[in-house]
């Protein structure tokens, strides 16, 4: 806690890119009046989820897109929207910031010059930024520090971050594909782990994980384990077991990570 507040996760989707069932991966970090929104999931459904979960998206000043896969990319390009649009009307206080590595800025950039109208547009580069970060570029965000890092990917390229809170504890975001040794720096005791599970362990005959290059809540788990981490988040997973999907990757974490276990639905905050 930090000035007597507590920082909040709240996760807007939790799934994989061809769910329906729950929407795609993404999450906003808050602490008192600062907002982080990473990734955007795969269209204007994100503005719903920030209205469903009491979240002004004009509150929203910082954000962080991992990779370009439209699954988490897309609802970037509605908020790019939404913010110009109410900048051009005055209803947008201040200015906004977007992260990624340049791949993304650049996409971002030409997806809305060629979308948006240049009344719109005019406010790139003005008041809403996009900035290129590099794998180990240090900022301050929220009000704290974070740090980017490639995570190897072998499809996209792709970022996680580590954000430093109180008395050098860590949270860590491994992006959506397995951990990659590279990462362990960041990884390695971090207080909490957001971490990808596509599907169970005991199902991976049925959802092949490893083709699509994912791993399961049981790897997952171990990885965590073996890395001495507190709290471990599991998401983007798939939704054919989203009725049960909390007790069943619980039950099966649970034989293999002794620390808190957290599956979140759309929608659920944590508090940090």
């Amino acid at each position: 806690m930090k000035g007597g507040y507590l920082m909040r996760l709240t996760m807007l989707g939790t799934g994989n890119a061809l769910v329906t069932e729950c929407y795609n991966t993404c999450f906003v970090l808050n602490e008192k009046d600062r907002y982080l929104l990473v990734d955007g999931g795969g269209g204007s459904a994100l503005l719903g989820q920030l209205k469903h979960s009491g979240i002004d998206w004009k509150d929203i000043k910082e954000i962080f897109v991992t990779h370009k896969h439209i699954d988490h990319l897309t609802g970037i390009v509605w908020m790019i929207r939404m913010i110009c649009q109410h900048m051009k009307q005055g209803q947008y206080e201040g200015e906004a910031t977007i992260y990624a590595h340049e791949e993304v800025t650049r996409i971002l950039y030409d997806i809305s010059h060629m979308l948006l109208g240049k009344k719109e547009t005019s406010f790139i580069g003005e008041r809403l930024h996009l900035v290129t970060v590099s794998d180990g570029e240090e900022r301050t965000i929220m009000g704290r520090r974070m740090v980017f890092f490639d995570i190897q990917s072998t499809k996209a390229k792709q970022y996680g971050f580590t954000m430093y809170l109180e008395d050098g504890e860590k949270l860590t975001c491994c992006g959506d594909e397995p951990y990659n040794d590279y990462e362990r720096q960041y990884v390695e005791n971090s207080k909490w782990l957001m971490h990808e599970a596509f599907c169970l362990y005991s199902q991976a005959d049925i959802f092949h994980p490893y083709e699509k290059h994912h791993s399961t809540v049981r790897e997952a788990c171990q990885l965590a384990e073996q890395l001495g981490v507190k709290n471990l988040l599991l998401y983007h997973t798939e939704d054919k077991n989203i009725k049960k999907r909390k007790e069943l990757y619980e039950a099966e974490g649970s034989q293999y990570f002794r620390g808190k276990l957290y599956v979140p639905d759309d929608l659920e905050q944590i508090e940090i």
